[in-house]
């Protein structure tokens, strides 16, 4: 059974609110998209799984909307490459002032 699409509309607007309420705020943001991602990571290994189909007609029947309605979900996550993209570049020779924390000690 397919859950109906107003209350999913509703979700989803509701998150998009949300996010526009935090422009330009990045951690905000990223506390969101952990949320989502949580979200997501939890509906698909507890519910989702225990949902799958368990005879053939039902599995086709799964792959033929997965194939017609755009692929199986994913939670998309950047590389290092796009965040240090949005980095001035800096003059050769001169390193930053910031210090990078060391995230590997004990």
């Amino acid at each position: 059974m397919t859950p109906p699409g107003g209350a999913i509309d509703l979700l989803v607007e509701q998150f998009r609110t949300e996010a526009y309420q935090h422009q330009g705020d990045c951690l905000a943001l990223l506390a969101l998209l952990r949320a989502l991602e949580n979200l997501h990571r939890e509906i698909r290994d507890t519910l989702f799984q225990e949902s799958l189909p368990s005879d053939r007609q039902s599995l086709y029947t799964l792959l033929r909307n997965i194939e017609a309605e755009g692929g199986w979900p994913y939670v998309y996550r950047p590389k290092l490459q796009v965040f240090l993209a949005n980095l001035p570049v800096e003059e050769a020779g001169h390193p930053s002032e910031t210090p990078v924390p060391d995230t590997h000690s004990p």
